[in-house]
């Protein structure tokens, strides 16, 4: 043995590397095919995922949307619930009798304040929008009922005067209000009603139940002598009926002035010294009337006119008598409704033209008298 030996190189071996195949990564379940069903499947089941929350989505949608449209439906029909009681009010306060005039305007005012509220309601409710066409013609109908009643109250005073000349025009400014609320029955029954019933049924929401409405009561309202009969305008119950309105019968039509009297004193022509009244505010004139005629009459109006001679204002009331009969005679009580002015003045009393009347010499006559104190 050489003393060198452990000093010499020792030989290591190594192990031969396994070739590198062109497969890397080709193991078991490594296979193209397999991993490209892999990659199939997951997108699929990806794309499940994905429809499944779109239609979740969709679904939820579809729900607040048919919710929204249900809530505006029931909405509409509260506020038009209320609208229709508050116009119901409006016309029995038009038609109680022995109210004063003053309570009668009273009411119209408050029932115009709460058609008023009531739009501001409508205003609030919240519109899905498929029902914003709705809610403008809702609006719409809401508001001409507030203005109908708005005017309705402004000319009512004068529409219950006793003076023909102020309640006739007055009577026919009340009617043409009436139009008014028709119009509002109209645009919500053709408008409003009608495209939300539309919208209900394009969106397939069934069971729902919608709100009609009949403001106007019957269209008897759209004609101004029925109207002032209804709200007891007796001043003006000849509104809109004159000679070109009213196609006389045949025969002679007419009627004459036959006395007047105060009380149990009846006034003479041309002689003021008998005819001394006491200037109290309910003097009222008894007129004896003929009907002259051949033919029953209606709406006949009688009218007293008092001009003070040294000038001053007029005072001026009437009466309509709902028919006088062919031949007949009527007394009709006139109150003037305030006092008359103190001192000399003119009464005027006149039983006002019908149609088909051609002589009309008697149907009027002057008296000068003189208002005293007590």
């Amino acid at each position: 043995m050489s003393f060198f030996d452990d000093d010499e190189p020792r030989t290591t071996r190594t192990r031969p590397r396994k070739p590198v195949t062109a497969g890397l990564g080709s193991g078991p379940g490594s296979d193209p095919q397999q991993l490209l069903v892999r990659r199939l499947v997951a997108a699929g089941i990806g794309l499940v995922v994905i429809i499944v929350l779109v239609l979740g989505v969709k679904g939820c949608l579809d729900g607040r949307k048919e919710q929204a449209l249900k809530d505006y439906n029931r909405d509409v029909a509260v506020v038009v619930e209320k609208a229709d009681a508050n116009v119901d009010e409006f016309f029995d306060a038009l038609t109680t009798t022995g109210t004063s005039p003053v309570e009668v305007q009273s009411q119209i005012s408050r029932l115009r304040l709460r058609a008023k509220a009531l739009s501001g309601e409508a205003k609030n409710i919240t519109v899905p929008g498929d029902m914003k066409p709705a809610q403008r013609n809702l609006l719409l109908s809401l508001g001409l009922l507030e203005e109908a009643m708005g005017k309705t109250a402004d000319r009512i005073l004068s529409a219950l005067s006793t003076d023909a000349d102020t309640a006739e025009p007055a009577v026919l400014s009340i009617t043409g209000e009436m139009q008014a609320v028709l119009s509002a029955d109209v645009v919500y029954k053709r408008r409003t009603l009608a495209l939300i019933k539309q919208v209900l049924a394009d969106n397939e929401i069934k069971g729902q139940t919608t709100r009609d409405s009949e403001y106007l009561p019957n269209l008897g309202w759209l004609d101004a002598s029925a109207v002032a009969r209804r709200i007891s305008a007796n001043a003006g119950r000849g509104a809109g009926a004159t000679a070109a309105t009213k196609e006389p019968t045949a025969g002679t039509h007419g009627h004459g002035l036959l006395a007047v009297s105060v009380g149990t004193a009846t006034l003479a022509a041309g002689d003021q010294a008998s005819n001394r009244i006491a200037a109290a505010s309910n003097v009222t004139f008894n007129v004896k009337i003929a009907n002259q005629g051949d033919n029953p009459e209606t709406d006949v109006v009688v009218q007293v006119t008092v001009t003070p001679n040294g000038g001053g204002k007029q005072v001026k009331a009437t009466k309509t008598v709902d028919q006088t009969a062919a031949g007949s005679e009527a007394t009709v009580a006139v109150a003037l409704g305030q006092s008359p002015p103190i001192g000399a003045a003119t009464i005027k009393v006149e039983v006002r033209k019908v149609p088909g009347e051609v002589n009309v010499t008697n149907n009027s006559e002057e008296y000068p008298a003189i208002f005293a104190r007590g």
